[in-house]
């Protein structure tokens, strides 16, 4: 099934147009995508600290709580600055595996005052999960995200 990124977009503004805490927005956002996405095991945020990921806000099985930057998916889309689509996990160098079900991911990268400050994760139990139409929905929720953060 196709996921309406026009309703997401528009229930995301919704849920917080009025707040302005990161745990607080992260954790409703979490939630909202892995509501609305088909055939994902696995939805949240790693956020940087002391020069390193670390595990936020999620929906889904407990995950790796530190990720190097430039280490696996999250950490590759964090250091380069770059969304990630990765259809098959296996077949990528470094690949973190947090949970042996995940078989596809997408990453995007969340900014704040013009800085990486984390990374929106998203994994599948299937190969081939995200296309190009996922990638520019998520990078459009992101972007959401960074204009409430950046109020």
């Amino acid at each position: 099934m196709q996921t309406n990124y026009n309703l997401l977009q528009k229930q995301l503004e919704s849920l917080i147009e009025d707040e302005t805490n990161l745990i607080t927005i992260l954790s409703n956002a979490s939630a909202l995508i892995n509501d609305n996405l088909d055939e994902v095991n696995w939805v949240g945020f790693y956020l940087v600290d002391n020069g390193e990921l670390i595990l936020g806000p999620f929906q889904g099985h407990p995950a790796c709580m530190h990720i190097a930057l430039g280490s696996g998916v999250c950490g590759t889309a964090a250091s380069q600055d770059e969304t990630q689509v990765v259809q098959d996990v296996h077949q990528f160098p470094g690949h973190i595996a947090c949970d042996a079900n995940s078989q596809s991911e997408i990453v995007v990268p969340i900014h704040q005052h013009n800085e990486v400050i984390g990374v929106l994760d998203i994994d599948a139990p299937i190969k081939d999960r995200f296309d190009e139409t996922d990638k520019r929905g998520l990078e459009t929720v992101v972007a959401i995200l960074e204009a409430q953060l950046n109020r």
